[in-house]
């Protein structure tokens, strides 16, 4: 009796205790959730929503497939002056909009807002109205955000005109110093509707604006395709504070880079080793060489590039820095070098001659002499063979004659326009002449040329010994199908056609085209109609095409480049490519997408030739890698002014370009006779 008195009062005692964790369980959740109202309310007056209108079609980037528009609105910006001072994300001005107007809380009408200046660096704008008395929210130092914390992202999805609240997702601060040390990573779901808006604390003070953000680029959609996947980025607002002052000036804000360039593209496996170090920059002038390694920054020590990044991560132009670089068994010391605003393009060298083709003899054949070329100049013509060659009195021979051509491409490259070279000559005539020729810019000026030699090539890309030897690969590419072939990827999950012409020669090396259709055309009649129109130019001028097909009606994403990039692998395995020959092609969305591939993936394109499509933030210009570009518009297509400034973007970086404006034409594709100087343009990527 008394044990089962005992057990019941023990059973009550537990009863009682549950229901007080209960009771202040609920109590706890009640106090946060007032919390975070609270917090929501003090900053939501500051909470604006931003509009945008007109301005130029993008293509963005999302997970379900690009995003083809010309507003990208309604989105979300800050007030940080109570004089009109506005931030947001650049990414919501990408298209140039004509009109920008912004909603304050609790005011009947939108003001008309103007863009003062970018932050090109964070990727943050500074817009101004005309109003003021306008609530400024409270700064969370960012020395008291910690990993853990609560973090609470604000938008203005909805009306801002009624006082409505802002848009609300809850989560936690995840990381610190991410981006090279520019951002707080959040996992509190973040979209395109909440980019220029805040993340704050709970108690209602700010900690970051957000921004698409990604360590892998630096435009404004960088980092755009990852939205609503739990990783979202936020820029601290000490430090969007600290850079407002500079922005009210009126001048862009560009990140700081000490103006070289590695040798290896690998940031995070090998040492700090300068490839080459831009003309006219502090760097050059103190002294850095190619060679140099650098081994601290700042007061740190650096075995990677990834660690340089992260220290400059936050730089702008003109900060200084100190650092210490290794030259053989030396160290040497630098104190306040001046950071630039970006690299000088490089401008690769021109010779001014297309090389002979698939040629089994010693040295470079010369194909076709460009006018007023540094080669015409010096008196080379075609049928001259180029023996030797270097600079000063030590020339150098060929190493073999398959990799002639190639060879002398990596000397050139070595070289920068106004440097002379030393060239020993084979005339057609039989006599030999030495020659020294200073070299020219391969700029847009070299144009196309109105025609070629019909012969380019020897026909001989394939040592007569291999086939000889009944490899499996030689004799499935000597039994190679032609015409219109279908094939899917390895995983099946993809699809592609390749066309091969019916006059197809494996000792030939044959340009490759790679078209990214259009959104919806895909059917297989609209691929029959296209190779149809590029038949002849495909047998005689030896191009093979590739088309990548996919199910998207949007059209194209970058998250869909490494199955193109499968697809093209795939090719050059099967058939003889001259790798200085590869282009991505396409008209509109599938432009852009050509546009993508070319700079993201410049170690297997060459040549990027597009329609109705623009370049918004076009990558470096380097000097193993050439690229080149043939940009179209109709002079009726809404795009055409921003593909005109699309050209004298890539010119500024010094990429050779051809633009074509076509009268009395809209978005439309090639005509034959346009399509004939574009092939002529693929026919001289490899000129030297």
């Amino acid at each position: 009796m008394a044990l089962s008195r005992f057990r019941n009062h023990v059973l009550a005692v537990l009863v009682v205790g549950l229901a007080c964790s209960a009771l202040r369980a609920q109590d706890l959740n009640d106090q946060l959730e007032q919390a975070m109202k609270d917090a929501v309310r003090k900053v939501s007056p500051s909470v604006v929503q931003i509009v945008t209108q007109g301005g130029a079609d993008l293509v963005v980037p999302s997970p379900k497939g690009p995003v083809f528009r010309k507003a990208l609105g309604p989105t979300t910006g800050l007030i940080v002056g109570s004089d009109g001072y506005v931030i947001s994300s650049a990414f919501n001005f990408i298209n140039n909009p004509t009109n920008i107007l912004v909603q304050v809380p609790g005011h009947a009408e939108p003001f008309i807002a103007k863009k003062v200046a970018t932050d090109r660096s964070k990727m943050l704008t500074l817009l101004k109205i005309e109003q003021n008395q306008l609530p400024v929210p409270v700064m969370a130092p960012l020395k008291e955000i910690h990993e853990g914390q609560w973090a609470i992202a604000l938008g203005r999805t909805l009306d801002a005109k009624r006082d409505a609240p802002p848009s609300i997702s809850v989560g936690i601060i995840s990381a610190l110093g991410r981006i090279w040390g520019k951002a707080i990573q959040t996992d509190a779901k973040i979209s395109p509707v909440n980019y220029g808006g805040p993340i704050i604390d709970i108690q209602g003070r700010v900690q970051g604006i957000l921004v698409p953000a990604s360590p892998q680029g630096q435009d404004e959609t960088a980092g755009f395709e990852w939205y609503d996947s739990g990783i979202g980025f936020a820029i601290p607002y000490e430090d969007v504070l600290a850079v407002v002052p500079k922005l009210k000036l009126g001048k862009d804000l560009k990140k700081g880079v000490l103006g070289v360039r590695l040798k290896s593209d690998d940031i995070y496996s090998t040492k700090v080793e300068i490839g080459d170090v831009s003309r006219d920059t502090t760097a050059a002038k103190a002294g850095i060489k190619a060679g140099d390694v650098i081994i601290e920054l700042e007061g740190h020590p650096v075995e990677r590039m990834a660690q340089v990044m992260h220290i400059l991560g936050r730089k702008y132009e003109g900060d200084k820095v100190s650092l210490k670089y290794k030259r053989g068994a030396n160290v040497i010391e630098l104190k306040d070098v001046e950071l630039i605003g970006a690299l000088q393009g490089y401008t690769h060298p021109f010779l001014g001659i297309l090389p002979m083709r698939d040629d089994p003899r010693a040295g470079v054949e010369v194909r076709f002499v460009y006018p007023k070329s540094p080669a015409d100049k010096a008196g080379i013509k075609a049928g001259d063979r180029i023996l030797k060659f270097g600079v000063g009195k030590d020339l150098k021979t060929f190493a073999g004659p398959k990799q002639a051509r190639d060879e002398f491409f990596d000397f050139l490259n070595t070289q920068s326009p106004g440097s002379e070279i030393q060239l020993e000559v084979a005339r057609k005539e039989g006599k030999t002449d030495a020659l020294t020729v200073t070299l020219d810019s391969m700029t847009e000026d070299i144009g196309v040329p109105e025609k070629l030699p019909e012969k380019s090539t020897l026909e001989k890309a394939r040592d007569p010994l291999e086939v000889t030897k009944k490899k499996p690969e030689v004799d499935k590419i000597a039994k190679i199908d032609t015409g219109l072939l279908k094939r899917t990827t390895a995983t099946g999950e993809h699809k592609y056609w390749v066309w091969v012409p019916d006059n197809y020669n494996p000792n030939v090396s044959h340009a490759l085209v790679v078209w990214l259709h259009p959104p919806g055309k895909k059917e297989v009649k609209d691929v029959e109609d296209f190779t149809d129109t590029w038949t002849d130019f495909c047998e005689d001028q030896h191009i093979i095409m590739v088309g990548p097909t996919t199910d998207n009606e949007n059209g194209w994403a970058p998250g869909q480049a490494e199955f193109v990039l499968e697809a093209v692998r795939d090719t050059l395995n099967r058939y003889t490519i001259d790798k200085q020959r590869v282009v991505a092609h396409g008209m509109g969305i599938g432009g852009q997408m050509a546009l993508f591939l070319g700079f993201n993936h410049r170690d297997i394109f060459k040549g990027v030739a597009t329609t109705g499509a623009i370049v918004s933030n076009p990558r470096e210009n380097v000097n193993n890698q050439r690229l080149a570009f043939f940009l179209a518009g109709g002079e009726l297509d809404p795009l055409v002014k921003n593909i005109s400034e699309s050209k004298t973007k890539l010119i500024d970086l010094k990429y050779p370009v051809v633009f074509r404006q076509f009268a009395e034409r809209g978005r439309e594709y090639f005509t034959t006779a346009q399509l004939r100087e574009l092939v002529r343009w693929i026919d001289s990527l490899d000129k030297q």
